[in-house]
């Protein structure tokens, strides 16, 4: 008779990784969309809709914004929406790189790594869905700024373990809450709402493997790993937020970039947006212990934490 096979050898918090991964990927097999299928790409573009609430504008209530004609308003909404969702197609990119990378050092029988793969798909759609829903829209897509665009290159290589993923919550929960606010908004464009109700269901698992993976990953480092986790958290999440609304998309309306930019970044309405969308996983990452030390000055500066 044949001798039993080994048994695999877990890593540390491995059981606890499948146990969430699996019930994930039984979510996964329930319910998830296929853009292509989902969303109707020909349906006209509704005149009299926005694209964003007139208060989540980067210039609003500021001095450029009361000479921006109504037309104009729309226009920058528009551009702005696009902006941010261009952003997130780029840090997808990035976050599927982290995924792929995680799943070549794992064993690929288990959840977590099928798990990983799993997710890379959802992000391949998102992906494609957030590049038609800017070729609709007829806006460029603008992405982050050239210097980001190429630091976003390290970001598989100096990010790991709780800091890639807290990292990934920051891009994805600040867009996430931001979207739930506009899903069920009947001013916004159709098309755009309908974008954020697919996000936001798929989004939610995603976050779940992600706030479990920076748990998990924080037992046990000592205080040198803790403390570059916890900088590379705020590095990262710093050029995030500051990328959403890309300088270019003031040009749209007639107003300087430069111009445009300082004003967004002293604009105390922006800065309210930013903290909002940002409020619940602050919340999650300060009781976890990430938000302390040289990297607390970078939450500050991006918005996320009052100073």
């Amino acid at each position: 008779m044949s001798a039993p096979a080994p048994a695999r050898s877990a890593r540390p918090g491995q059981g606890d990784a499948d146990a969430t991964a699996g019930r994930l990927l039984r979510s996964a097999a329930k319910k998830s969309y296929d853009p292509d299928v989902d969303i109707d790409w020909e349906a006209p573009l509704v005149d009299q809709k926005i694209w964003v609430p007139e208060h989540r504008v980067s210039l609003y209530g500021t001095p450029l914004w009361d000479r921006l004609t109504p037309e104009q308003r729309v226009e920058l909404g528009k551009h702005e929406a696009c902006s941010v969702a261009s952003v997130g197609l780029w840090f997808e990119t990035l976050l599927m790189q982290r995924l792929l990378k995680d799943f070549y050092a794992d064993d690929p029988t288990t959840p977590r790594a099928q798990w990983a793969l799993t997710e890379v798909a959802d992000e391949c759609r998102h992906s494609q869905m957030f590049a038609r829903l800017v070729e609709r829209a007829g806006v460029e897509p603008y992405g982050p700024t050239p210097f980001v665009h190429q630091l976003g290159k390290l970001f598989s290589v100096v990010n790991w373990g709780p800091a890639a993923y807290a990292s990934i919550l920051v891009a994805e929960e600040v867009l996430d809450r931001l979207q739930r606010e506009q899903a069920d908004d009947e001013r916004i464009q159709p098309l755009m709402r309908q974008v954020n109700r697919i996000h936001i269901m798929e989004e939610a698992r995603h976050v779940a493997f992600a706030r479990d993976e920076v748990t998990r990953g924080l037992a046990g480092l000592s205080r040198a790993e803790l403390a570059y986790q916890r900088f590379m958290c705020a590095f990262t999440s710093f050029f995030v937020v500051r990328s959403l609304i890309n300088p270019k998309v003031y040009a749209a309306v007639g107003i300087d970039p430069a111009e445009g930019r300082a004003a967004a970044l002293a604009n105390p309405h922006h800065r309210e947006m930013i903290r909002f969308g940002g409020e619940k996983i602050l919340a999650f990452l300060d009781e976890a212990g990430m938000i302390a030390g040289p990297g607390k000055a970078l939450w500050k500066k991006s918005f996320l934490l009052e100073t």
